[in-house]
């Protein structure tokens, strides 16, 4: 469990599973490979097996303690899913509320759960199933949803047109569960959802890829989603993931963030950095950007621990 405080929000990293998980050309093959030998001293073990040319990543919920309440960021696989079409998550066994409880969160202490985007990896815990029903893992919880997203992975947009493959099952279990209780709450563009946390589109992952910001005091952090996969995606931005939907679009929402980042010293919290701190901090260099500081204990201390890359 990884706890730090960016001025009155807390700020949890709650992981479901962290390790070696695919080979580089299989999620990152636009990223050139004498990148990832270059940086080896800082990029093993925590993001890549060279041995394997795997790459090293972390499944994880952020959970935000904001103005009196719990929000979480993306929920990950979720426990017992029929995903035949992606064999690594096929009933996959995590259990997100067992890691919640670790934090001293109870399913009824969530008040807002944000799905960055609607891909399997997360929204799976939005739901539980009970009685051969999925329902809300989060009675009291409003979901918010980007509104491009729950349209194109809906039965209106043909379930994401085959870009998941096991798109109809994701839709069904996750996100439809939520629209039956009226707690998924669709929006497009820009959405606040307290005096510190601001949601914002950052289409081409996704058709509704966001990003979340947190700002409170002199603190700043953006929880990016699956803008980025890997951190050799800082120093090669212009390289899209696999899974990117809109090439074009995503490579134009990660300079755009990265650069506000860099700018504004904003913490970069990707969806599956692993490693111990999970977030870091970006610089302008080289004509592009390079890695600042990894999150220690609060980002003003971070500021004075060694640079990452």
């Amino acid at each position: 469990m990884h706890r730090l405080m960016l001025g009155d929000v807390e700020v949890i990293r709650v992981v479901e599973w962290q390790g070696p998980f695919v080979p580089v050309p299989d999620l990152v093959a636009e990223t050139a490979g004498e990148v990832w030998k270059a940086n080896e001293d800082w990029l093993v073990p925590d993001h890549w097996e060279p041995d394997t040319d795997r790459m090293v990543v972390a499944l994880q919920t952020w959970v935000l303690r904001s103005g009196g309440r719990t929000v979480l960021v993306d929920t990950g696989v979720g426990k017992g899913r029929e995903r035949p079409g992606s064999p690594p998550f096929h009933r996959w066994q995590g259990d997100l509320l067992r890691g919640l409880a670790k934090a001293g969160v109870r399913p009824q202490d969530v008040d807002v759960v944000v799905n960055t985007h609607l891909h399997m990896d997360h929204v799976g815990g939005n739901t539980v199933e009970a009685d051969a029903e999925w329902i809300p893992a989060f009675a009291h919880a409003q979901y918010l949803i980007p509104a491009a997203d729950d349209f194109h992975f809906g039965p209106d947009g043909g379930y994401g047109n085959g870009s998941q493959a096991d798109g109809r099952l994701i839709y069904e279990d996750s996100i439809a569960p939520l629209h039956r209780t009226g707690q998924a709450v669709r929006w497009d563009g820009y959405h606040r959802i307290d005096e510190h946390l601001t949601l914002e589109s950052a289409p081409g992952h996704t058709p509704g890829s966001s990003v979340l910001r947190l700002a409170s005091g002199g603190d700043r952090a953006v929880f990016v989603g699956d803008l980025l996969h890997s951190p050799v995606q800082i120093l090669q931005p212009c390289c899209n993931s696999n899974a990117c939907l809109d090439s074009e679009q995503a490579v134009a929402s990660r300079l755009r963030v990265l650069q506000r980042a860099a700018d504004q010293r904003e913490l970069l919290v990707p969806a599956h950095f692993a490693g111990a701190a999970g977030a870091v901090e970006v610089r302008r260099g080289g004509g592009g950007f390079t890695l600042g500081p990894w999150a220690t204990g609060s980002l003003s201390g971070a500021a004075d621990a060694e640079d990452g890359g």
